[in-house]
């Protein structure tokens, strides 16, 4: 297996990017446009199963301080990792194989398209692929008593920001994989533990005190704080740090992927 090799002498780009970018995204979205059909099975029938198995079938067992139906504590946070988990799907598989297996980036680049307006159409459909996932799960978890305020809709303008963030992170390590065997790493140790350990099911504060460490600094654990605390209008000034944190992650991860992408294009 290949190993990943970090860059040395590390130095943010500054982008150039134009009216190209969206073109990039429109490519993506006329493939997507024939193979939609397939493409609707997981964003639907995953999110239903662990609602109807963990916030019904669980309902009476579990009692979180503050939350009439275990449903209502656990939904409104499924709208931050399901998605979570599209963006990271298309900028990494997805990318991947139009990366290195059908030469789609190389092909781009030999036009007018620059590198960096690749890598930016990526993550905007990458983040459009999620926002399409925020408006299914919002769905499903409505549909079993899991929203209890019209502000929940709120989250589907503001779902946009922690989309490009969650996408541009699963590019920038695409960008360094060089096989798709690497990608189970990211998968294993970033994605999978969030899901579980971002505060979604039960309250970190239950937790040993080093685990909250940790997940303060994963990118899943603010986005999951500021939509539960939206969807159930409980927001709190704390809320602000949660912010700013997803907002500087999203900066930093986008000129991350630019640099690596060019690296990886460049020769």
């Amino acid at each position: 297996m290949t190993a990943i090799a970090v860059p040395r002498g590390l130095r943010l780009p500054r982008p150039q990017v134009s009216f190209l970018a969206v073109r990039v995204w429109q490519r993506n979205r006329d493939v997507y446009y024939n193979i939609w059909r397939s493409e609707l099975i997981w964003p639907f029938v995953e999110p239903f199963l662990t609602i109807l198995a963990l916030g019904v079938g669980l309902s009476d067992f579990v009692q979180i301080e503050g939350f009439d139906e275990y449903i209502e504590y656990f939904g409104p946070a499924m709208l931050a990792v399901f998605p979570m988990w599209a963006a990271t799907a298309e900028c990494s598989w997805g990318s991947f194989v139009r990366l290195d297996t059908q030469g789609t980036f190389d092909a781009a680049i030999s036009t007018p398209v620059s590198v960096d307006e690749v890598t930016t159409g990526e993550i905007l459909w990458a983040a459009t692929r999620a926002w399409i996932s925020v408006i299914y799960v919002m769905a499903i978890v409505a549909a079993f008593g899991g929203v209890s305020s019209f502000w929940v809709l709120a989250l589907i303008p503001l779902s946009v920001v922690p989309n490009i963030m969650f996408a541009a992170i699963a590019l920038a390590y695409t960008a360094l994989a060089k096989s798709v065997s690497n990608l189970n790493y990211f998968f294993a140790t970033y994605v999978t533990p969030q899901f579980w350990l971002a505060g979604v099911f039960f309250p970190l504060s239950e937790m040993p005190g080093w685990v909250e460490v940790i997940a303060w600094f994963t990118p899943a654990y603010h986005v999951v704080r500021i939509f539960r605390g939206i969807a159930t209008e409980h927001i709190e000034a704390s809320h602000l740090i949660d912010v700013g944190w997803i907002v500087l992650v999203a900066g930093v991860a986008y000129l991350l992927a630019i640099y690596l992408m060019r690296r990886r294009l460049i020769r």
